[in-house]
């Protein structure tokens, strides 16, 4: 009977909560990660149910300014925005993040997928690209809220971000997801403009012959530009009637070609083509 009254009380504190409230606790435990000691979950002992902790901080939503062993300690009052409660488990997640930061946790939240949103490239490094929003709080920690990764960017291959963006450009960017991690709202630059690989597949067939310039050698085949920003792949069985051949022995960079469409994969956005069939 002790267990069913203890499951039963649980069961009663746990529908009394709900998706988005704001509860109170003291951190229990914190498991830490064998991989990294800043990722590591906390479990917190929630007001109102003294009995066990039944309140879990992931690793992702400890929060955005302070990535250290430190950013919760056993023993310590937190107050956390409610994620989800899982009634059969006994679990409550919570993020602490949400109300380090509440105006931004707020903003973010409210996004929603395929909107669009107006900004400036604040910074570029090698991992993406920061914008600051014209709307929406400030980050905390990082120069914009908005980021776009470099796949993103544009639907066209390119070797230097400069030749998409530069800091102080205003960009029109399509919204991707909220990053609970770091606070962020993932963006697409490449979202609001037309695919012109799609735009061009919906032209042509398989079996039918094109002509392009190669635009990269490589030990598997090689690219050839067969439109504006459109790019085929001729896989190395499909380059020689001769299998032993080296690609680089075959065709140069520079070099136009006449192939033959051998697939076309709309999904994947990828075009496979024949020269040894052409």
């Amino acid at each position: 009977m002790g267990d069913a009254s203890a499951d039963r009380a649980m069961r009663s504190f746990l529908a009394s909560i709900q998706v988005g409230d704001v509860r109170s606790g003291v951190v229990a435990a914190i498991a830490r990660s064998e991989v990294a000691i800043a990722r590591s979950e906390v479990a917190v002992t929630l007001d109102g149910f003294a009995d066990r902790p039944l309140g879990v901080v992931g690793p992702l939503d400890v929060s955005w300014q302070r990535r250290r062993a430190d950013a919760a300690v056993v023993g310590q009052r937190i107050t956390a925005e409610v994620l989800s409660v899982d009634v059969e488990e006994g679990r409550v997640c919570l993020s602490m993040a949400a109300t380090e930061n509440p105006e931004l946790w707020a903003f973010l939240k409210r996004l929603r997928y395929g909107q669009r949103l107006t900004g400036t490239v604040a910074t570029i490094e090698s991992f993406g690209v920061f914008v600051t929003l014209d709307e929406g709080p400030d980050h905390p920690v990082y120069p914009g809220v908005g980021f776009i990764t470099y796949p993103e960017l544009s639907w066209r291959r390119f070797e230097a971000v400069s030749e998409v963006v530069e800091v102080g450009q205003p960009v029109y960017c399509e919204f991707l997801q909220f990053d609970t991690w770091n606070g962020e709202a993932r963006l697409s630059l490449r979202a609001t403009q037309p695919d012109p690989f799609l735009w061009f597949v919906d032209d042509i067939a398989v079996g039918q012959r094109l002509t392009g310039q190669v635009t990269k050698v490589l030990p598997f085949g090689v690219f050839v530009r067969v439109a504006e920003d459109v790019e085929g792949l001729v896989h190395l069985p499909e380059l020689s009637a001769d299998p032993g051949r080296a690609p680089e022995d075959v065709v140069q960079v520079g070099e136009e070609l006449t192939v033959v469409v051998t697939d076309i994969d709309r999904e994947r956005r990828r075009l496979s083509l024949s020269l040894r069939q052409a």
